[in-house]
């Protein structure tokens, strides 16, 4: 069976590289959504922690032999503990400034963080092999569907969907909302609210360590992977609406399926068509899809 001249099954595996690469999109732009939407910090420094829990399961496996399924866990520790000195040595000071300063901050910590890696380990790709558990494919009748990026697809939808369940309808999301809008009222309930503001911050950089850990095996792992992925996720999260948590799940999934169509009938214009869309949707709606407007 073909589709335009395309064959269902190259279709469907192109879609389902898109969608790999939507969920990768999906829970980096959330991260970068929750960091924004509750501290109003531009986080550039997103992609260098994204590399650094792809670099750390790499040196576990190949150091300490510990393997993928540790690293799920301890990668978001260690990279969220990283996150809480960054909030607590650098960005507190700069949260009643303008954007830019948290931009250029960010920006320097990438370029230092990446650095110190490139200068140990190079720019040429680590290889990650899969996890024995999720090796092979499953025969699904229509197209061959490997198991691994089965797994990332799944992993990444319930991490975002659980986030956005947790900041949205619960009360500790309540609480972290109304304490970047009004802290001192917060604060009379007695809340800590600086300790909330650091945990948050912490939380997104784990969100970043979880989405390098799953990217290991699917990508080259190398200190400038992150620097590949940032500009098209600050991409998805303009489109998304800044600060827009479900915004930023849904457009990072569905960019990536667009994207995969695109490599299928306009391989051209695929690396391309996401800054398009981004273009168009500011010329329209310049507060983003989901996003509010002022």
């Amino acid at each position: 069976m073909e589709i335009f001249g395309v064959s269902l099954p190259g279709l469907l595996s192109q879609l389902l590289l898109g969608l790999v690469n939507g969920s990768f999109y999906a829970i980096l732009s959330l991260g970068l959504a929750v960091i924004f939407g509750l501290l109003n910090v531009i986080n550039f420094a997103h992609g260098a922690l994204f590399m650094t829990g792809a670099l750390m399961t790499w040196m576990a496996m190949n150091y300490f032999g510990i393997n993928y399924w540790w690293m799920l866990v301890l990668a978001p520790l260690v990279v969220g503990l990283f996150g809480v000195l960054i909030e607590r040595l650098l960005l507190r000071w700069i949260y009643k400034l303008d954007h830019l300063y948290g931009l250029l901050l960010t920006l320097g910590l990438t370029l230092l963080i990446e650095g110190v890696f490139r200068s140990i380990y190079g720019v040429s790709g680590l290889g990650y092999d899969t996890p024995e558990l999720l090796e092979g494919a499953t025969n699904l009748g229509f197209m061959i569907l490997p198991n691994y990026r089965a797994w990332v697809v799944v992993a990444s939808v319930v991490v975002c969907l659980a986030t956005w369940y947790v900041i949205e309808k619960t009360k500790l999301g309540a609480y972290l909302r109304a304490g970047t809008e009004n802290p001192r009222l917060v604060e009379a309930f007695g809340i800590n609210v600086p300790v909330m503001v650091t945990l948050t911050y912490a939380f997104g950089a784990a969100l970043a360590a979880f989405a390098g850990v799953l990217a290991a095996p699917v990508y080259q792992v190398t200190p400038l992977m992150g620097q590949n992925l940032i500009i098209v996720v600050f991409a998805v999260v303009v489109i998304g609406g800044m600060g827009s948590i479900m915004g930023s799940i849904l457009t990072g999934l569905g960019l990536g399926v667009i994207e995969g169509f695109t490599k299928v009938f306009y391989p051209e214009a695929s690396s391309t068509v996401v800054f398009v869309i981004m273009v168009i949707v500011l010329l329209i709606r310049p507060a983003g899809l989901f996003g509010k407007e002022k």
